[in-house]
């Protein structure tokens, strides 16, 4: 096994520091944000000198910023992991904690104070020997393919899928087919959220308005129905990918403006904090760094509104959704990472995940009424179809709904394809497992949508079809451990789209098959 090398925490370790000189102390909770004066390193704590008198803090919970830091030797660990800050920061520590526990163990987790985490594994409880170590480098997206493909780390996180050239790199290198299941894995869900002051009273924003913002063109709060006052624009660094994800939405065939915003924030928790106290503060942050931030509506060109929570998450349906990633080569997975990666996939993980802020894969079930705002607009739908097959597809899906539950599980197929795609493939084991425990009698019924280009018959036929493929593909994964559950199968084309179709991302989002459970179910 070859050994990362990495800095750890140890008062005995460090090398020079230029005492008295300022820091920032920052944890990746938010919950943390000091600055003062570097005195000491000691018994893994940081010592600064603020106007409340000399802080002691631990090393365990925040990263030190600033040339005073001190800086620490190096030693080795079993597993280095790499990557998307957002992961390493907000998701890592509970995770390794959680990992631990799992195997009756104990994570003493110590920080290097250079973005870097080493999680010291000791069985027994706490009690035992050491039974492993990992090192967990929070940099940026690009770090973690370019740490596999150096060998440096065995485990890669990423807040966006592998590129292509990325991928061909490493297949190159040896290290094996990056999109398979077995080296890509999604472990988490991230909704990127617009975030202002809680007493902003602005808690609708349409793309167009957004773009306005972040182009500079819109300045005063009282252009978006909002007070008069300016606007302080809160952003991220261009080319962190954050920033790359939110721009993309709002230009996504455009040119990205060559805008100056008011603030640039060197991660999610420093905008959070910042909008929070800034009443003319607006900004973008993941989901897991919201705070006591306000979360705005989005609303896209075809006026469909969603509101960043967990279920439209889960389903993919909130428009600014990505997908949290986990990648290893192929050729140098070894058992502690193996097991590892087995157990962030698990329902073990998921109270873990959505611990750190982050939005798992569980499978959660919603009530679906006629009060609903998805029936709301296929009631004003329906009221422009008195007669005709339209009218009647509508009418039909209308009567169904309040007769079933939704299950966030949303099967969603590749661009041209049939074939349903790897967040999918996921899915399918996890609700197999859901299904399972469900009482005997139980109905499910998979109900198929597609976008609106072509015909709506023939869209209809066409999101049958793909309602009664996913079907079978659940009755093949499952065996004879469904037997107990009534299942059929439901198509309404293009109708109740959840996104809208003028580009390409907006219709993946419609070509979908959403899975409704019986209210008789428990």
């Amino acid at each position: 096994m070859t050994a990362a090398t990495a800095a750890i925490v140890s008062g005995a370790m460090f090398a020079t520091a230029a005492v008295a000189d300022e820091v920032t102390l920052k944890s990746a909770d938010g919950t943390v944000n000091l600055v003062g004066e570097f005195i000491d390193f000691k018994d893994d704590n940081y010592i600064i000198r603020t106007a409340l008198g000399d802080l002691r803090v631990s090393a365990s919970r925040v990263r030190c910023e600033g040339e005073a830091c001190p800086v620490f030797e190096t030693v080795s660990a079993d597993v280095a992991i790499a990557g998307s800050d957002a992961i390493g920061l907000g998701m890592m520590p509970l995770l390794m904690t959680g990992f631990a526990s799992s195997m009756d163990a104990d994570a003493e987790l110590t920080n290097t104070g250079d973005g870097e985490t080493r999680a010291t594994l000791i069985g027994d409880g706490g009690f035992g020997d050491e039974i492993g170590s990992y090192l967990v480098r929070a940099t940026n997206d690009n770090d973690a393919f370019a740490a596999l493909l150096d060998g440096y780390a065995k485990v890669g996180m990423s807040s966006r899928r592998i590129t292509k050239d990325e991928a061909r790199a490493l297949r190159a290198a040896g290290a094996g087919n990056m999109v398979s299941p077995n080296q890509e894995r999604i472990v988490a869900v991230d909704s990127m959220v617009g975030v202002t002051h809680p007493s902003n009273d602005v808690s609708e924003l349409s793309i167009e308005q957004l773009r306005g913002v972040f182009s500079g063109q819109i300045t005063n709060w009282s252009e978006l129905g909002g007070p008069d006052r300016a606007i302080n624009v809160l952003a991220r660094e261009p080319d962190t990918a954050s920033y790359e994800f939110f721009m993309d939405y709002l230009f996504e065939d455009e040119e990205k403006p060559q805008f100056l915003p008011q603030g640039i924030a060197d991660d999610d928790q420093e905008v959070s904090n910042v909008v929070y106290l800034d009443r003319n503060a607006i900004g973008y942050v993941g989901y897991a760094f919201q705070r006591g931030a306000k979360p705005v509506t989005l609303v896209n060109e075809c006026g469909i509104a969603t509101t960043p929570d967990a279920f439209s998450a889960k389903t993919e349906e909130y428009a600014l959704n990505r997908r949290m990633y986990l990648y290893n080569r192929a050729d140098n997975l070894d058992e502690p990472s193996q097991a590892f990666l087995d157990f962030v996939v698990s329902e073990e993980a998921d109270g873990v995940i959505g611990k750190s802020g982050f939005i798992d894969l569980g499978i959660v079930r919603r009530e679906q009424t006629l009060e609903d705002g998805r029936a709301v607009a296929l009631q004003q739908e329906a009221s422009n179809y008195a007669v005709g097959f339209e009218g009647e597809v509508i009418r039909e899906m209308l009567e169904e709904m309040p007769e079933h539950d939704r299950l966030s599980t949303t099967f969603r197929f590749r661009t041209g394809s049939s074939k349903i795609d790897e967040r999918g493939m996921l899915d399918m084991q996890r609700l197999v497992e859901f299904l399972d425990s469900a009482p005997s009698g139980t109905e499910v019924t998979f109900v198929g949508f597609t976008d609106s280009v072509g015909a709506f018959e023939a869209n209809r036929r066409l999101s049958l079809g793909r309602a009664g493929a996913v079907l079978d593909e659940v009755r093949t994964a499952a065996g004879d451990r469904l037997d107990h559950i009534r299942m059929a199968t439901a198509g309404f084309g293009e109708v109740a789209p959840s996104a809208c179709t003028v580009s390409e991302r907006g219709r993946s989002i419609n070509r979908r098959v959403e899975v409704w459970i019986s209210e008789s179910a428990t």
